[in-house]
């Protein structure tokens, strides 16, 4: 585990990183994404040629979530709050996933990718928060506002390279903030947290080149161990991970917000049933869709795609309503509830 990072005049600088290379976090091959001269293409595209599905027609279907039904949930249950947030109940405490409550996943909030559906729950109804896993910085995995409402009732926040110093930076005590580089790991109350590889980049300004790191996670309790990807693209990551760290009971892996153009930081659907594949996972949940139009295909493709691929393939997937609070020692939730929302 690596302390925070700040230099004197307020940049962090990671130099014994492997991953930090010319001032810069870098991945260790350059992956596929949009470039400079395909950029103003790309806007225009955003702009004027979404696909008429991109957004919802009616209300999503959210189930009810109260603090008391969390309380009396057994161990091993998990809980989509919507896009990457996933709410873990593990040895009798809840630990939370890239916390996003704001309206609009964007650095201001009247403009910007706008939530298809609230939260589930408030920051202020939910349990005792043990602890917050952070992904990387971007604005639909970090959410200043809803760290802002943690800090004071979270005792732990786990993150990659450089995102912990801007934690402290926003007010975050640093006696709370553990921040690892990538196979680096920490364990609070006897689980074990480790700070996995994913090709991904990060920045939360539109020059930004890649000040923090960004990394996946593995979450070992005593009876119970589960991977989650953060953003990344398909790499040769997944199999090291699995061999090293695998089987998984669980993988909650991102399914949404792809495109060929940016491949590299992004899965297709028949990728992330690879990556589960790859990680001897035996459950897979897909997350990163659902909440926010991020990309250029109908908002409900991800997880009809990933069902049809699982299915031929075998796999045992878990698609659980948003809200609703899935048993992992209880049979999978599979309900197409995306299809019953248009």
């Amino acid at each position: 585990m690596t302390t925070l990072g700040l230099s004197a005049c307020g940049t962090a600088r990671y130099p014994e990183s492997p991953q930090f290379r010319d001032g810069s976090f870098r991945n260790p091959v350059t992956p596929q994404t949009v470039g400079w001269r395909e950029m103003p293409r790309v806007l225009w595209r955003f702009m004027f040629d979404k696909p008429a599905e991109a957004s919802p027609a009616a209300p999503l279907p959210v189930a009810s979530l109260t603090r008391e039904q969390l309380l009396a949930a057994p161990d091993q249950t998990l809980v989509r709050l919507g896009h990457s947030t996933v709410l873990m109940k593990l040895q009798g405490a809840f630990w939370l996933t890239d916390p996003v409550f704001s309206e609009r996943a964007s650095p201001v909030q009247w403009a910007g990718p706008k939530r298809f559906h609230a939260p589930p729950i408030s920051i202020d109804g939910l349990p005792p928060i043990r602890g917050v896993v952070l992904s990387h910085d971007h604005y639909d995995h970090l959410d200043r506002a809803a760290i802002l409402q943690l800090a004071a009732r979270v005792d732990h926040f786990l993150a990659p390279l450089g995102v912990g110093d801007l934690l402290v930076e926003w007010g975050v005590d640093p006696a709370k903030v553990r921040q690892l580089d990538w196979w680096q790991s920490t364990t609070v109350d006897g689980i074990r947290f480790v700070a996995t590889p994913a090709q991904h980049f990060s920045g939360r300004s539109l020059f930004s080149d890649n000040p923090t790191l960004w990394a996946s996670w593995v979450i070992q309790s005593e009876s119970f161990r589960l991977f989650f990807s953060g953003d990344t693209g398909y790499f040769d990551g997944f199999k090291a991970i699995g061999e090293k760290y695998g089987p998984f009971d669980v993988t909650l892996i991102e399914c949404g917000a792809y495109d060929r153009q940016w491949s590299g930081v992004h899965m297709q659907p028949e990728e992330t049933l690879q990556a589960h594949l790859d990680l001897r996972g035996k459950r897979l949940l897909p997350v990163h869709n659902g909440t926010f139009d991020l990309a250029l295909h109908d908002w409900h493709d991800p997880l009809a795609r990933i069902t049809t691929l699982a299915a031929a393939r075998g796999v045992d997937l878990m698609t659980p309503q948003i809200g609703q609070a899935v048993d992992m020692k209880a049979p999978s939730a599979v309900t197409a509830w995306w299809a019953r929302a248009d």
